[in-house]
């Protein structure tokens, strides 16, 4: 398959994955949100959404500046999750293309749902708010923790990258032993064998 074709293809795969999960976070930020009668809940349940965004743009960010030379080091002495770090970073594109662009743009848009939601329980309670100056205000609030945090994440990243990526190697290789599923393993060869 050509590179254009191969490109082509993640797109496409990127684009339904966004879909899928972002029906599933819309979903269940919604069940949530019609279970919870506390304002403070609900503004938890919109910080959770923001943070999970910024961890995932950590994590793309990292996977982009990390050092693989040292994390080989690790891989060689057999440290635990190291393989699967060489193999993220080797990988930083698609990472990078599913953290940043997939998982952050769906907490951004469940992020602004759940914040249209906090609105709307505002209005229901008092009725008298001016529903403009609420929006705004929200979108606001939404956009400062979203960016703001993002700005802290990329810093940290930058300094820690090689650090975050040995961490996110050893839940990788959690999540590997529990399911049998090996990240970025061509399907031609065995999982047990598998490097990239």
């Amino acid at each position: 398959m050509s590179d254009q074709g191969k490109w082509l293809r993640r797109a496409l795969s990127n684009a339904l994955l966004t879909f899928v999960l972002s029906i599933l976070f819309s979903y269940l930020s919604d069940l949530l949100l019609g279970r919870i009668t506390a304002l403070l809940l609900g503004f938890v349940i919109l910080l959770i959404v923001i943070l999970i965004g910024v961890l995932f743009d950590i994590i793309g960010f990292a996977a982009a500046a990390a050092d693989v030379g040292h994390m080989n080091a690790r891989a060689a002495n057999k440290v635990w999750g190291a393989r699967q770090a060489v193999k993220l970073i080797k990988n930083a594109d698609q990472v990078a293309i599913f953290c940043n662009d997939v998982m952050g743009d769906i907490c951004a848009t469940v992020g602004g749902a759940v914040g249209v939601a906090i609105v709307f329980r505002l209005l229901a309670g008092h009725p008298g708010l001016d529903t403009t100056l609420l929006m705004t205000l929200m979108t606001g609030l939404v956009a400062a923790l979203t960016v703001g945090g993002k700005a802290i994440g990329k810093g940290f990243a930058l300094n820690e990258a090689t650090e975050v990526m040995f961490r996110i190697g050893q839940i990788a290789a959690w999540i590997e032993k529990i399911t049998g599923y090996e990240f970025f393993c061509p399907v031609k060869k065995k999982v047990k064998n598998c490097d990239s």
